[in-house]
């Protein structure tokens, strides 16, 4: 097993990931702001949204067993600060995908609406209709996407910089 790359588990998660959040962000916003119609195409839409985030939640959750058990290959040569850099934009990064999922899914409970994955399996909801908190959800999951946004940016253009500028491999270790 060659220890310049991730294992084939991780590498398939992590793309399986990136695939679903391109889906949520763009059912996202499409359902944010563009106000789709008619009404069953929205509920639909919101459908999608939500079970592929909830597929990302259970996927994020796959990614760290996968880490914990085959530790990432090294780093290629870089300045210390770029490694903590790198280090800080993933744990940020995993927090969001782990954080996004629940709020978001909080957010639906507390408008009243029940969630099931893909219209199959019903999550029960844990908090139930609250006029109060549905508000502040729906404010902090924006945020979260907000967050998601700059923080694939930064990982985005690390990689863009390593492949193009330092030329120094780093993609090679998830393809």
């Amino acid at each position: 097993m060659s220890t310049d790359r991730y294992v084939a588990p991780a590498r398939w998660l992590h793309w399986l990931t990136a695939a679903c959040i391109v889906i949520i962000m763009l059912t996202g916003i499409w359902l944010g702001r563009l106000d789709p119609q008619p009404e069953a195409f929205k509920l639909r839409l919101y459908l999608i949204h939500e079970s592929f985030g909830a597929t990302v939640f259970a996927l994020a959750l796959a990614r760290l067993w996968v880490r914990w058990r085959n530790p990432p290959p090294p780093l290629p040569e870089m300045p210390a600060l770029m490694k903590l850099a790198a280090a800080a934009t993933h744990a940020a990064l995993y927090a969001v995908i782990l954080v996004q999922p629940v709020v978001g899914f909080l957010s639906t409970n507390a408008w009243g609406f029940p969630f099931a994955w893909f219209g199959l399996i019903p999550i029960p909801s844990p908090i139930g209709r609250s006029e109060v908190l549905a508000p502040i959800l729906s404010q902090l999951h924006v945020l979260g996407a907000l967050a998601m946004v700059v923080l694939l940016g930064m990982h985005v253009g690390a990689v863009i910089h390593h492949t193009f500028i330092r030329k120094d491999g780093l993609l090679a270790r998830m393809v």
